[in-house]
Protein backbone atom coordinates (compact mmCIF):
# COMPACT_ATOMS: atom_id res chain seq x y z
CA UNK A 1 0.00 0.00 0.00
CA UNK A 2 1.54 3.66 -0.44
CA UNK A 3 2.05 5.13 2.40
CA UNK A 4 0.51 8.51 1.40
CA UNK A 5 -2.81 6.44 1.12
CA UNK A 6 -3.16 5.15 4.76
CA UNK A 7 -4.20 7.14 8.10
CA UNK A 8 -2.06 6.74 11.10
CA UNK A 9 -4.79 4.02 12.68
CA UNK A 10 -3.70 1.84 9.45
CA UNK A 11 0.16 2.54 9.70
CA UNK A 12 -0.01 1.18 13.54
CA UNK A 13 -1.78 -2.23 12.39
CA UNK A 14 0.60 -2.52 9.35
CA UNK A 15 3.92 -1.85 12.41
CA UNK A 16 1.69 -4.60 14.14
CA UNK A 17 2.54 -6.59 11.35
CA UNK A 18 6.03 -6.12 10.73
CA UNK A 19 6.47 -6.99 14.51
CA UNK A 20 5.01 -10.42 13.97
CA UNK A 21 1.85 -9.95 15.82
CA UNK A 22 -1.16 -12.51 15.50
CA UNK A 23 -3.78 -11.53 17.11
CA UNK A 24 -4.92 -8.46 19.74
CA UNK A 25 -7.16 -8.65 22.44
CA UNK A 26 -9.54 -5.61 22.58
CA UNK A 27 -13.08 -3.98 23.87
CA UNK A 28 -13.87 -1.48 20.54
CA UNK A 29 -14.15 2.33 22.07
CA UNK A 30 -14.97 5.17 19.79
CA UNK A 31 -11.40 6.51 20.53
CA UNK A 32 -9.68 4.62 18.91
CA UNK A 33 -12.00 3.95 15.46
CA UNK A 34 -8.96 4.62 12.93
CA UNK A 35 -7.20 1.42 14.32
CA UNK A 36 -9.93 -0.73 14.25
CA UNK A 37 -10.59 0.21 10.53
CA UNK A 38 -6.39 -0.35 10.01
CA UNK A 39 -7.30 -4.06 11.22
CA UNK A 40 -10.50 -4.38 9.03
CA UNK A 41 -9.64 -6.92 6.29
CA UNK A 42 -6.13 -8.16 8.17
CA UNK A 43 -4.43 -11.16 8.97
CA UNK A 44 -4.06 -9.95 12.61
CA UNK A 45 -7.25 -11.58 14.65
CA UNK A 46 -9.09 -9.32 16.60
CA UNK A 47 -10.01 -11.02 20.07
CA UNK A 48 -13.18 -8.85 21.13
CA UNK A 49 -13.54 -9.36 24.92
CA UNK A 50 -16.41 -8.74 27.36
CA UNK A 51 -14.52 -6.73 29.83
CA UNK A 52 -11.23 -4.62 29.45
CA UNK A 53 -9.46 -6.12 32.46
CA UNK A 54 -9.96 -9.67 30.55
CA UNK A 55 -8.53 -8.36 27.12
CA UNK A 56 -5.44 -7.00 29.00
CA UNK A 57 -4.88 -10.38 31.02
CA UNK A 58 -5.52 -12.10 27.84
CA UNK A 59 -2.44 -9.57 26.74
CA UNK A 60 -0.26 -10.47 29.16
CA UNK A 61 -0.55 -14.29 29.36
CA UNK A 62 -0.12 -14.33 25.40
CA UNK A 63 3.40 -12.14 26.46
CA UNK A 64 4.12 -15.22 29.38
CA UNK A 65 3.70 -17.82 26.25
CA UNK A 66 5.46 -16.30 24.04
CA UNK A 67 7.74 -14.15 25.52
CA UNK A 68 6.47 -11.40 22.41
CA UNK A 69 4.59 -8.26 23.83
CA UNK A 70 1.24 -9.42 24.15
CA UNK A 71 -1.20 -6.15 22.43
CA UNK A 72 -4.50 -5.02 23.77
CA UNK A 73 -6.59 -2.27 23.23
CA UNK A 74 -8.89 -0.18 24.99
CA UNK A 75 -10.97 2.79 25.22
CA UNK A 76 -9.95 5.83 27.29
CA UNK A 77 -11.15 6.81 30.92
CA UNK A 78 -13.14 3.78 32.38
CA UNK A 79 -11.60 1.33 29.81
CA UNK A 80 -8.05 2.58 30.78
CA UNK A 81 -8.95 1.51 34.37
CA UNK A 82 -10.49 -1.47 33.90
CA UNK A 83 -7.21 -2.22 31.89
CA UNK A 84 -4.96 -1.33 34.61
CA UNK A 85 -5.12 -4.66 37.06
CA UNK A 86 -3.08 -6.70 34.30
CA UNK A 87 -0.76 -3.78 34.02
CA UNK A 88 0.02 -4.35 37.42
CA UNK A 89 0.50 -7.59 36.97
CA UNK A 90 2.68 -7.27 34.38
CA UNK A 91 4.87 -4.96 35.80
CA UNK A 92 5.53 -6.99 39.05
CA UNK A 93 5.69 -9.86 36.81
CA UNK A 94 7.96 -8.77 34.47
CA UNK A 95 5.80 -9.75 31.32
CA UNK A 96 5.90 -8.01 28.02
CA UNK A 97 2.73 -6.28 27.19
CA UNK A 98 1.29 -3.82 24.99
CA UNK A 99 -1.65 -1.66 25.90
CA UNK A 100 -2.96 0.39 23.23
CA UNK A 101 -5.26 3.07 24.72
CA UNK A 102 -8.05 5.88 22.58
CA UNK A 103 -7.24 8.95 23.91
CA UNK A 104 -9.50 12.50 23.51
CA UNK A 105 -8.57 14.87 20.38
CA UNK A 106 -5.78 16.93 21.76
CA UNK A 107 -7.85 19.84 21.37
CA UNK A 108 -9.83 19.07 24.27
CA UNK A 109 -7.53 17.98 26.56
CA UNK A 110 -7.30 19.57 30.48
CA UNK A 111 -10.82 20.59 29.50
CA UNK A 112 -12.53 17.78 31.62
CA UNK A 113 -13.72 16.24 28.33
CA UNK A 114 -15.85 13.21 28.13
CA UNK A 115 -13.51 10.04 29.42
CA UNK A 116 -10.31 12.61 29.38
CA UNK A 117 -7.27 11.64 32.02
CA UNK A 118 -3.65 11.39 31.77
CA UNK A 119 -2.27 8.38 31.09
CA UNK A 120 1.34 9.28 32.27
CA UNK A 121 0.00 10.39 35.44
CA UNK A 122 -1.82 6.97 36.11
CA UNK A 123 0.80 4.77 34.40
CA UNK A 124 3.37 6.52 34.35
CA UNK A 125 4.62 4.24 37.86
CA UNK A 126 3.86 0.80 36.67
CA UNK A 127 4.86 0.47 33.17
CA UNK A 128 8.31 1.00 31.14
CA UNK A 129 7.32 3.99 29.20
CA UNK A 130 4.16 5.87 28.12
CA UNK A 131 4.08 7.07 24.94
CA UNK A 132 1.21 9.66 23.10
CA UNK A 133 1.34 9.75 19.51
CA UNK A 134 1.05 13.36 18.42
CA UNK A 135 2.36 13.50 15.36
CA UNK A 136 0.53 10.81 12.66
CA UNK A 137 3.93 10.60 10.78
CA UNK A 138 5.75 8.88 13.50
CA UNK A 139 2.42 6.02 14.10
CA UNK A 140 5.33 3.49 13.53
CA UNK A 141 8.25 4.53 15.20
CA UNK A 142 6.47 4.36 18.29
CA UNK A 143 4.95 1.00 17.68
CA UNK A 144 8.67 0.09 17.19
CA UNK A 145 9.76 1.83 20.60
CA UNK A 146 7.21 0.49 22.78
CA UNK A 147 7.80 -3.52 21.62
CA UNK A 148 11.12 -2.67 22.04
CA UNK A 149 10.88 -1.32 25.71
CA UNK A 150 8.08 -4.05 26.22
CA UNK A 151 11.29 -6.45 25.60
CA UNK A 152 14.48 -5.37 26.39
CA UNK A 153 16.25 -6.07 29.64
CA UNK A 154 13.44 -7.33 32.21
CA UNK A 155 9.82 -7.11 30.22
CA UNK A 156 6.86 -5.51 31.10
CA UNK A 157 4.31 -3.14 30.39
CA UNK A 158 4.45 -0.13 27.42
CA UNK A 159 1.74 2.57 27.24
CA UNK A 160 0.57 3.93 23.83
CA UNK A 161 -1.93 6.78 24.18
CA UNK A 162 -3.87 7.07 20.80
CA UNK A 163 -5.53 10.56 20.27
CA UNK A 164 -8.79 9.98 17.73
CA UNK A 165 -7.91 12.93 15.93
CA UNK A 166 -4.26 12.35 15.37
CA UNK A 167 -5.01 8.49 14.28
CA UNK A 168 -7.62 9.45 11.60
CA UNK A 169 -5.16 11.81 9.97
CA UNK A 170 -2.41 10.79 6.45
CA UNK A 171 0.59 9.02 7.66
CA UNK A 172 3.39 9.83 5.54
CA UNK A 173 6.06 8.06 7.11
CA UNK A 174 7.76 4.71 6.68
CA UNK A 175 6.80 1.26 8.65
CA UNK A 176 9.55 1.10 11.34
CA UNK A 177 11.31 -2.42 11.40
CA UNK A 178 11.64 -3.96 14.70
CA UNK A 179 14.64 -2.92 16.79
CA UNK A 180 16.70 -6.22 17.89
CA UNK A 181 16.50 -6.77 21.59
CA UNK A 182 19.64 -8.15 23.15
CA UNK A 183 20.22 -11.68 25.35
CA UNK A 184 23.42 -10.00 26.84
CA UNK A 185 25.60 -12.70 27.50
CA UNK A 186 28.30 -14.88 29.80
CA UNK A 187 32.13 -13.80 29.76
CA UNK A 188 34.65 -16.31 29.80
CA UNK A 189 35.42 -14.84 33.23
CA UNK A 190 32.25 -14.99 34.50
CA UNK A 191 31.68 -18.63 33.51
CA UNK A 192 35.28 -20.04 35.33
CA UNK A 193 34.13 -17.60 38.43
CA UNK A 194 31.02 -19.59 38.21
CA UNK A 195 32.63 -23.42 37.72
CA UNK A 196 35.12 -22.67 40.38
CA UNK A 197 32.45 -21.45 42.72
CA UNK A 198 30.37 -24.17 42.03
CA UNK A 199 32.78 -26.94 41.84
CA UNK A 200 33.78 -26.40 45.84
CA UNK A 201 30.38 -25.89 46.95
CA UNK A 202 29.08 -28.75 49.00
CA UNK A 203 25.90 -27.91 48.72
CA UNK A 204 25.03 -25.75 45.71
CA UNK A 205 21.31 -24.79 44.04
CA UNK A 206 19.83 -23.32 41.42
CA UNK A 207 16.80 -21.29 41.77
CA UNK A 208 14.80 -20.48 38.33
CA UNK A 209 11.89 -18.29 37.03
CA UNK A 210 11.07 -15.37 35.57
CA UNK A 211 10.63 -14.32 32.19
CA UNK A 212 12.82 -14.69 28.78
CA UNK A 213 12.40 -18.17 28.81
CA UNK A 214 12.09 -20.62 25.87
CA UNK A 215 10.83 -24.23 25.52
CA UNK A 216 14.72 -24.20 24.00
CA UNK A 217 16.63 -22.87 27.40
CA UNK A 218 14.46 -24.46 29.36
CA UNK A 219 15.52 -27.69 28.01
CA UNK A 220 18.77 -26.70 27.86
CA UNK A 221 19.42 -25.88 31.67
CA UNK A 222 17.36 -28.60 32.68
CA UNK A 223 20.23 -30.97 31.08
CA UNK A 224 22.81 -28.82 32.67
CA UNK A 225 21.15 -29.54 36.54
CA UNK A 226 20.52 -33.41 35.69
CA UNK A 227 23.93 -33.50 34.31
CA UNK A 228 25.78 -32.47 37.50
CA UNK A 229 23.13 -33.10 39.93
CA UNK A 230 22.24 -30.07 40.97
CA UNK A 231 18.86 -29.65 43.20
CA UNK A 232 16.51 -26.92 41.82
CA UNK A 233 13.95 -24.90 42.94
CA UNK A 234 11.19 -22.77 41.03
CA UNK A 235 9.48 -19.52 42.10
CA UNK A 236 6.42 -19.21 42.93
CA UNK A 237 3.77 -20.05 40.48
CA UNK A 238 7.17 -20.57 37.44
CA UNK A 239 6.90 -24.18 38.27
CA UNK A 240 7.29 -25.18 34.47
CA UNK A 241 10.69 -24.11 34.03
CA UNK A 242 11.99 -28.16 35.02
CA UNK A 243 9.66 -30.59 34.35
CA UNK A 244 7.90 -31.58 36.91
CA UNK A 245 9.14 -35.04 36.86
CA UNK A 246 12.17 -34.30 36.74
CA UNK A 247 15.30 -36.00 39.30
CA UNK A 248 16.46 -32.39 40.05
CA UNK A 249 13.18 -30.80 40.57
CA UNK A 250 13.03 -29.81 44.66
CA UNK A 251 9.32 -27.86 44.11
CA UNK A 252 8.70 -24.24 44.19
CA UNK A 253 8.88 -21.69 46.74
CA UNK A 254 6.88 -18.77 47.84
CA UNK A 255 3.04 -19.41 49.23
CA UNK A 256 2.41 -23.42 49.42
CA UNK A 257 6.02 -24.67 49.46
CA UNK A 258 7.34 -27.42 50.73
CA UNK A 259 9.44 -27.01 54.14
CA UNK A 260 12.47 -28.88 52.61
CA UNK A 261 12.33 -26.26 49.38
CA UNK A 262 12.33 -23.46 51.84
CA UNK A 263 15.18 -25.06 53.93
CA UNK A 264 17.55 -26.47 51.14
CA UNK A 265 17.12 -22.80 49.25
CA UNK A 266 18.15 -21.34 52.79
CA UNK A 267 21.14 -23.89 53.41
CA UNK A 268 22.59 -23.94 50.22
CA UNK A 269 26.36 -22.45 50.21
CA UNK A 270 25.87 -21.87 46.63
CA UNK A 271 23.14 -20.12 44.73
CA UNK A 272 22.69 -19.96 41.22
CA UNK A 273 20.01 -17.86 40.57
CA UNK A 274 18.67 -17.99 36.76
CA UNK A 275 16.01 -15.66 35.44
CA UNK A 276 14.28 -15.20 39.31
CA UNK A 277 15.44 -13.22 41.74
CA UNK A 278 14.74 -13.66 45.95
CA UNK A 279 12.05 -11.68 46.06
CA UNK A 280 9.57 -11.32 48.64
CA UNK A 281 7.46 -14.41 48.12
CA UNK A 282 10.03 -16.67 47.66
CA UNK A 283 12.39 -15.73 50.29
CA UNK A 284 9.27 -16.10 52.87
CA UNK A 285 8.73 -12.25 53.04
CA UNK A 286 12.75 -11.40 53.15
CA UNK A 287 13.33 -14.05 56.04
CA UNK A 288 15.36 -16.63 53.92
CA UNK A 289 19.19 -16.20 52.37
CA UNK A 290 18.91 -12.56 53.76
CA UNK A 291 22.61 -13.45 55.31
CA UNK A 292 25.27 -10.69 54.33
CA UNK A 293 27.84 -13.43 53.40
CA UNK A 294 25.07 -15.38 51.26
CA UNK A 295 26.96 -16.66 47.68
CA UNK A 296 24.40 -15.94 45.29
CA UNK A 297 25.28 -16.10 41.70
CA UNK A 298 22.41 -14.29 40.12
CA UNK A 299 21.63 -14.33 36.23
CA UNK A 300 19.88 -11.64 35.28
CA UNK A 301 19.10 -9.43 31.84
CA UNK A 302 17.59 -6.98 34.13
CA UNK A 303 20.43 -4.19 35.30
CA UNK A 304 18.76 -2.94 37.83
CA UNK A 305 17.66 -6.42 39.70
CA UNK A 306 14.56 -4.82 40.64
CA UNK A 307 12.94 -6.45 43.72
CA UNK A 308 15.80 -8.54 45.17
CA UNK A 309 16.81 -8.94 48.26
CA UNK A 310 19.98 -10.34 50.09
CA UNK A 311 23.78 -10.76 48.82
CA UNK A 312 24.78 -10.66 44.93
CA UNK A 313 28.47 -12.03 44.91
CA UNK A 314 27.83 -11.65 41.17
CA UNK A 315 25.58 -10.31 38.73
CA UNK A 316 25.74 -11.47 34.94
CA UNK A 317 23.66 -9.50 32.55
CA UNK A 318 22.22 -12.49 30.70
CA UNK A 319 18.99 -13.92 30.08
CA UNK A 320 18.28 -17.64 30.52
CA UNK A 321 18.51 -18.18 26.82
CA UNK A 322 22.04 -16.74 26.60
CA UNK A 323 23.17 -18.55 30.12
CA UNK A 324 21.76 -21.86 28.49
CA UNK A 325 23.92 -21.65 25.83
CA UNK A 326 26.75 -21.05 27.87
CA UNK A 327 26.78 -23.74 29.86
CA UNK A 328 25.92 -26.32 27.40
CA UNK A 329 28.72 -28.38 28.07
CA UNK A 330 29.66 -27.85 31.12
CA UNK A 331 30.50 -30.70 33.47
CA UNK A 332 31.59 -30.14 37.04
CA UNK A 333 32.05 -34.02 37.81
CA UNK A 334 30.56 -33.79 41.38
CA UNK A 335 27.33 -35.08 40.59
CA UNK A 336 27.56 -38.76 42.45
CA UNK A 337 29.21 -36.43 45.24
CA UNK A 338 26.10 -34.10 45.67
CA UNK A 339 23.53 -37.16 45.51
CA UNK A 340 22.33 -37.15 48.73
CA UNK A 341 21.93 -33.30 48.73
CA UNK A 342 19.39 -33.61 45.96
CA UNK A 343 17.48 -36.97 46.32
CA UNK A 344 16.63 -34.52 49.90
CA UNK A 345 14.71 -32.67 47.58
CA UNK A 346 13.60 -34.56 45.18
CA UNK A 347 12.20 -36.65 47.63
CA UNK A 348 9.92 -34.36 49.05
CA UNK A 349 9.05 -32.45 46.24
CA UNK A 350 7.41 -36.06 45.37
CA UNK A 351 5.72 -36.43 48.67
CA UNK A 352 4.79 -33.29 48.72
CA UNK A 353 2.94 -33.60 45.61
CA UNK A 354 1.15 -36.92 45.69
CA UNK A 355 -2.09 -37.08 47.34
CA UNK A 356 -2.21 -40.12 49.03
CA UNK A 357 -5.00 -42.53 50.40
CA UNK A 358 -8.39 -40.78 50.19
CA UNK A 359 -8.61 -42.29 53.40
CA UNK A 360 -5.82 -40.23 55.02
CA UNK A 361 -7.97 -36.47 53.53
CA UNK A 362 -10.06 -34.72 56.17
CA UNK A 363 -13.89 -35.41 56.80
CA UNK A 364 -15.95 -33.19 54.95
CA UNK A 365 -19.12 -32.33 55.37
CA UNK A 366 -21.94 -34.01 54.00
CA UNK A 367 -22.88 -32.88 50.59
CA UNK A 368 -19.09 -31.65 49.67
CA UNK A 369 -16.01 -33.17 47.94
CA UNK A 370 -12.90 -32.70 48.65
CA UNK A 371 -10.71 -30.66 46.12
CA UNK A 372 -7.92 -33.11 46.61
CA UNK A 373 -9.94 -35.94 44.92
CA UNK A 374 -10.89 -34.25 41.71
CA UNK A 375 -7.66 -32.40 41.28
CA UNK A 376 -6.23 -36.63 41.41
CA UNK A 377 -8.97 -37.79 39.29
CA UNK A 378 -7.79 -35.13 36.31
CA UNK A 379 -4.57 -35.77 37.02
CA UNK A 380 -4.62 -39.39 36.02
CA UNK A 381 -6.11 -38.65 32.45
CA UNK A 382 -4.27 -35.73 31.90
CA UNK A 383 -1.93 -35.15 28.59
CA UNK A 384 1.83 -34.78 28.99
CA UNK A 385 1.12 -31.55 27.56
CA UNK A 386 -1.55 -30.13 29.46
CA UNK A 387 -1.10 -26.20 30.75
CA UNK A 388 -2.89 -24.90 33.66
CA UNK A 389 -4.13 -21.80 34.51
CA UNK A 390 -4.50 -19.60 37.52
CA UNK A 391 -5.51 -16.89 39.36
CA UNK A 392 -5.04 -16.13 42.87
CA UNK A 393 -6.08 -17.72 46.34
CA UNK A 394 -5.80 -20.49 48.20
CA UNK A 395 -7.29 -22.81 45.81
CA UNK A 396 -4.36 -22.22 43.50
CA UNK A 397 -2.18 -24.93 45.41
CA UNK A 398 -4.03 -27.86 44.68
CA UNK A 399 -2.68 -26.92 41.27
CA UNK A 400 0.53 -25.31 42.12
CA UNK A 401 1.18 -28.81 44.42
CA UNK A 402 -0.56 -31.64 41.87
CA UNK A 403 -0.71 -30.92 38.48
CA UNK A 404 2.03 -32.11 36.29
CA UNK A 405 3.73 -29.32 34.78
CA UNK A 406 6.58 -30.67 32.01
CA UNK A 407 6.63 -29.03 29.12
CA UNK A 408 7.37 -25.15 28.60
CA UNK A 409 5.04 -23.39 29.03
CA UNK A 410 2.47 -25.14 31.36
CA UNK A 411 1.74 -23.03 34.02
CA UNK A 412 -0.12 -19.41 33.60
CA UNK A 413 -0.68 -17.70 37.01
CA UNK A 414 0.01 -13.66 38.69
CA UNK A 415 2.78 -13.71 40.73
CA UNK A 416 1.09 -10.29 42.55
CA UNK A 417 -2.01 -12.03 43.60
CA UNK A 418 -3.94 -11.01 41.06
CA UNK A 419 -7.69 -12.06 41.07
CA UNK A 420 -9.70 -13.02 37.97
CA UNK A 421 -6.94 -14.02 35.69
CA UNK A 422 -7.78 -17.54 35.35
CA UNK A 423 -9.82 -17.47 32.31
CA UNK A 424 -8.74 -15.00 30.18
CA UNK A 425 -5.67 -16.49 30.69
CA UNK A 426 -6.89 -19.52 29.48
CA UNK A 427 -8.48 -17.64 26.53
CA UNK A 428 -5.04 -16.67 25.44
CA UNK A 429 -3.43 -19.84 25.78
CA UNK A 430 -6.17 -21.67 23.90
CA UNK A 431 -5.81 -19.88 21.04
CA UNK A 432 -1.70 -19.79 20.53
CA UNK A 433 -2.05 -23.69 21.39
CA UNK A 434 -5.33 -25.05 20.26
CA UNK A 435 -3.97 -28.24 20.16
CA UNK A 436 -3.57 -28.65 24.00
CA UNK A 437 -5.56 -29.25 26.91
CA UNK A 438 -6.09 -26.20 28.37
CA UNK A 439 -7.15 -26.51 32.37
CA UNK A 440 -8.33 -23.20 34.32
CA UNK A 441 -8.57 -23.80 38.01
CA UNK A 442 -10.97 -21.40 39.68
CA UNK A 443 -11.83 -20.03 42.99
CA UNK A 444 -15.65 -19.23 43.59
CA UNK A 445 -14.81 -15.56 44.09
CA UNK A 446 -12.07 -15.34 41.77
CA UNK A 447 -14.08 -16.92 39.10
CA UNK A 448 -17.25 -14.27 38.61
CA UNK A 449 -14.37 -11.48 38.16
CA UNK A 450 -13.97 -12.60 34.61
CA UNK A 451 -15.96 -15.90 34.19
CA UNK A 452 -18.28 -14.10 31.39
CA UNK A 453 -14.79 -14.47 28.98
CA UNK A 454 -16.37 -18.01 28.46
CA UNK A 455 -18.67 -16.36 25.88
CA UNK A 456 -14.74 -15.25 24.25
CA UNK A 457 -13.29 -18.65 24.67
CA UNK A 458 -16.65 -20.01 22.65
CA UNK A 459 -16.84 -17.25 20.52
CA UNK A 460 -13.56 -17.90 19.14
CA UNK A 461 -13.72 -21.69 19.77
CA UNK A 462 -11.51 -21.97 22.04
CA UNK A 463 -12.29 -25.49 24.63
CA UNK A 464 -11.05 -24.66 28.19
CA UNK A 465 -11.39 -27.05 31.02
CA UNK A 466 -12.74 -24.86 34.13
CA UNK A 467 -12.41 -26.17 38.02
CA UNK A 468 -13.85 -23.98 40.46
CA UNK A 469 -13.45 -24.60 43.76
CA UNK A 470 -16.90 -23.43 45.66
CA UNK A 471 -16.43 -23.10 49.62
CA UNK A 472 -18.50 -19.77 49.58
CA UNK A 473 -16.10 -17.56 50.93
CA UNK A 474 -12.66 -15.79 50.03
CA UNK A 475 -10.70 -18.33 51.69
CA UNK A 476 -7.40 -16.77 51.84
CA UNK A 477 -8.26 -13.94 53.93
CA UNK A 478 -10.79 -15.86 55.92
CA UNK A 479 -7.37 -17.59 56.83
CA UNK A 480 -5.48 -14.70 57.56
CA UNK A 481 -8.45 -13.24 59.41
CA UNK A 482 -8.54 -16.16 61.78
CA UNK A 483 -4.82 -16.40 62.35
CA UNK A 484 -5.15 -12.02 63.46
CA UNK A 485 -8.97 -12.14 64.57
CA UNK A 486 -9.87 -15.47 65.83
CA UNK A 487 -13.50 -16.63 65.39
CA UNK A 488 -14.63 -12.96 63.89
CA UNK A 489 -15.44 -13.84 60.42
CA UNK A 490 -15.97 -10.66 58.69
CA UNK A 491 -16.63 -9.53 54.86
CA UNK A 492 -15.08 -12.63 53.82
CA UNK A 493 -18.18 -15.07 52.85
CA UNK A 494 -20.12 -15.14 49.60
CA UNK A 495 -23.29 -16.34 48.56
CA UNK A 496 -22.84 -18.33 45.42
CA UNK A 497 -25.01 -18.96 42.18
CA UNK A 498 -25.25 -22.23 40.48
CA UNK A 499 -21.77 -21.80 37.99
CA UNK A 500 -22.81 -24.98 36.22
CA UNK A 501 -25.72 -23.42 34.99
CA UNK A 502 -24.00 -20.32 34.31
CA UNK A 503 -21.43 -22.64 32.04
CA UNK A 504 -24.54 -24.08 30.05
CA UNK A 505 -25.69 -20.51 29.15
CA UNK A 506 -22.35 -20.13 27.40
CA UNK A 507 -22.63 -23.62 25.78
CA UNK A 508 -20.61 -25.45 27.91
CA UNK A 509 -21.06 -28.82 29.32
CA UNK A 510 -21.05 -28.42 33.34
CA UNK A 511 -20.94 -30.52 35.80
CA UNK A 512 -21.43 -30.15 39.85
CA UNK A 513 -19.76 -32.59 42.42
CA UNK A 514 -21.02 -32.59 45.83
CA UNK A 515 -19.25 -36.03 46.97
CA UNK A 516 -15.72 -37.82 46.37
CA UNK A 517 -17.68 -40.85 44.54
CA UNK A 518 -18.89 -38.31 41.72
CA UNK A 519 -15.29 -37.36 41.11
CA UNK A 520 -14.47 -39.66 38.45
CA UNK A 521 -17.48 -39.50 36.32
CA UNK A 522 -17.48 -35.73 36.69
CA UNK A 523 -14.11 -35.38 35.16
CA UNK A 524 -14.06 -38.43 32.75
CA UNK A 525 -17.45 -36.35 31.43
CA UNK A 526 -15.39 -33.14 30.73
CA UNK A 527 -12.92 -34.41 29.43
CA UNK A 528 -14.89 -36.00 26.86
CA UNK A 529 -16.63 -32.60 26.16
CA UNK A 530 -13.36 -30.51 25.71
CA UNK A 531 -10.93 -32.82 23.90
CA UNK A 532 -13.78 -34.86 22.02
CA UNK A 533 -16.53 -32.38 21.39
CA UNK A 534 -14.43 -29.04 21.58
CA UNK A 535 -16.32 -27.59 23.87
CA UNK A 536 -15.29 -25.82 26.95
CA UNK A 537 -16.86 -27.67 29.95
CA UNK A 538 -16.66 -26.63 33.82
CA UNK A 539 -16.48 -28.72 37.18
CA UNK A 540 -18.14 -27.21 39.95
CA UNK A 541 -16.94 -28.49 43.11
CA UNK A 542 -18.40 -28.05 46.53
CA UNK A 543 -16.09 -28.03 49.30
CA UNK A 544 -16.10 -27.37 52.82
CA UNK A 545 -15.36 -24.28 54.09
CA UNK A 546 -12.91 -25.94 56.82
CA UNK A 547 -10.94 -27.33 54.47
CA UNK A 548 -9.58 -24.58 52.86
CA UNK A 549 -5.75 -25.54 51.94
CA UNK A 550 -4.69 -29.20 50.58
Amino acid sequence: MNHKLRHAGQAIVDSLAVHGVKRVFAVPGESYLAVLDGLHGTSIETVVARHEGGAAYMAEAHGKLTGEPGVAMVTRGPGAANASVAIHSAWQDGTPLVLFVGLVPIADRMRESFQEFDPNAWFGTQTKRVFVLDEPGRASEIVAEAFFAAKSGRPGPVIVGLPEDVIAKDFDGEIATPIPVTEGAVSPRELDQLRTALSAAENPLIYVGGQRWTRESSAAITRFAERNGIPVAQDWHASDRIPFTSPVNIGTLGYGRGATAAEMFDEADVLLAIGALPTDVPTDGFTLRQRPDAVNYIVSIDTTLRGRSGAVTAHMLASPVAFAEAVEDLDLGRAAEWDNWRARGHQAHLALSAIGDYADLPAAAEGTAHMSVVINELIQRLPDDAMCTLGAGNHTIWAQRFFPTNVFPSQLATRNGSMGYSIPSAVAAGLENPERLIVAVCGDGEFLMNGQELATAAQYGVPILGIVMDNGQYATIRDHQESHFPGRVSGTQLSNPDFAALVRAFGGHAETVTSDAEAAGAVERALKAVMGQRRSALIHVITDQRISLP
